[in-house]
C-alpha cells in the first residue's frame, strides 16, 4: 500500500480562509468531493474504533487518487490494504511493488473503510497508536509509517500536509465532540505548533473572479498556449501539461518512471516534491533541450495508447 499512493497528495495547497493564517488559493474540488462523500463515514468509524478520522480520510484520499485510482473502481479498497494469510474474501489482483499483488476486494466503500478501522485496531503492531491523543495527527501519521503501513519515507508527512491542508482535524474534532470546532482554534489546538510551510497551489480548481488581479492576467497581446490534455507529443518526445502544486512522485508513478528519471528529463533538482510552477513536463528524455514551455506555438501529436491522469493535469485556459 505504499506504491498504490498515487499523489492526489499530489495537488495539494493549503486552505483559503479570511482572517486565517493559512489562507491561500481555492482547494482542489476532487479532493474536496471525496471528502464531503466520506466524512461520514470516517465520523461513524472513529467513534466505533477510535481511528481518527483526520487520518482515515487523508490515506483514503491519498491511497485512491481521491477516489479516482485503478484499484478503487475495481474493488472498492480505499486503503491499499492487501489480502494477507488471513482475507478469505473476494480479491483482486493489480502492480505495486511487485507485479499482481492481491488486495482485498469490497462489495461497497462502507465495508472498506470498517475493514480499514478493524486492520489498524486488532493488529498487535498498531496497538501503540490507540494510545496517541487522536487530534495529535502528526503522532499518528509517523505512527503509521513506523508501524510498516508503508514503506515511502514522506508517507507521514503528505498525510499531516493533507489534513492542514484541509483542515481534516476539525473533522476528528467533531467526531469527538459532537459539534464544529471554532473558527478561532489555534495552530497549537490543531496538531501543529507552528503555521504549516506554504504548500504547492494546484490547477483543478479555478479561482474566484475577485482573486484574479491584474498583474495576473496575460497582456492583450500574449499569446496563450492550448495545451493538449493527457499525454502527447512534443518536438518528438512524450510529455504532459501539470499544473504548479502537481507532486512529483504521482507524476513518476502513475507513468511508471523513477522518480530520478523524471526529475534528469525535465532539469529538476533531486528533493523537489512539487512543481513551483505551470509547465511541461517530459516523460522520456528529450530529443532537443528547448524550453518548450516558453514557445508560443507547437505542433501537438496526440499519444492515443495512454490516456494518463487527466483527472489531475487539466487544460490550460487562457
Amino acid at each position: 500500500m505504499n506504491r498504490s499512493m498515487r499523489v492526489c497528495c499530489c495537488m495539494i495547497f493549503l486552505v483559503a480562509a479570511i482572517g486565517s493564517p493559512r489562507a491561500q488559493e481555492p482547494l482542489n474540488p476532487m479532493i474536496e468531493a471525496y471528502i464531503d462523500m466520506y466524512r461520514p463515514l470516517a465520523i461513524e468509524e472513529m467513534q466505533r474504533t477510535g481511528v481518527p478520522a483526520a487520518i482515515k480520510i487523508a490515506q483514503g484520499i491519498l491511497e485512491t487518487d481521491a477516489g479516482k485510482s485503478l484499484l478503487v473502481r475495481n474493488s472498492n479498497n480505499h486503503f491499499g490494504i492487501k489480502c494477507k494469510s488471513t482475507w478469505t474474501g473476494e480479491r483482486v489482483y493489480h502492480d505495486d511493488d511487485e507485479k499482481g499483488e492481491c488486495f482485498r476486494k469490497y462489495g461497497s466503500p462502507e465495508d472498506s473503510y470498517r475493514d480499514h478501522s478493524d486492520f489498524l485496531k486488532l493488529q498487535p503492531r498498531y496497538a501503540p497508536l490507540f494510545q496517541i491523543d487522536p487530534l495529535d495527527y502528526r503522532a499518528w501519521a509517523h505512527g503509521l509509517k513506523s508501524a510498516g503501513y508503508a514503506t515511502n519515507p514522506k508517507y507521514p508527512e503528505i498525510l499531516i500536509r493533507l489534513i492542514e491542508t484541509y483542515r481534516l482535524d476539525d473533522i476528528t474534532y467533531f467526531a469527538l465532540n459532537g459539534r464544529e470546532r471554532s473558527p478561532g482554534a489555534d495552530m497549537a489546538s490543531r496538531g501543529s505548533s507552528v503555521p504549516p510551510a506554504t504548500a504547492p497551489v494546484t490547477s483543478a480548481a479555478a479561482a474566484s473572479s475577485a482573486s484574479h488581479t491584474q498583474s495576473e492576467q496575460p497582456a492583450v497581446n500574449q499569446q496563450v498556449v492550448n495545451y493538449p490534455e493527457g499525454v502527447f507529443r512534443s518536438g518528438g518526445t512524450k510529455a504532459v501539461f501539470a499544473r504548479r502544486g502537481t507532486s512529483l512522485l504521482a507524476l513518476a508513478e502513475v507513468y511508471r518512471l523513477r522518480l530520478s528519471k523524471l526529475l534528469a528529463y525535465n532539469d529538476l533538482a533531486t528533493g523537489d516534491d512539487f512543481l513551483s510552477e505551470d509547465r511541461l513536463i517530459y516523460l522520456q528524455r528529450p530529443r532537443h533541450r528547448t524550453d518548450v514551455n516558453e514557445q508560443k506555438k507547437e505542433r501537438w501529436e496526440p499519444f492515443k495508447s495512454m490516456t494518463g491522469i487527466s483527472s489531475l493535469i487539466s487544460r490550460r485556459r487562457s
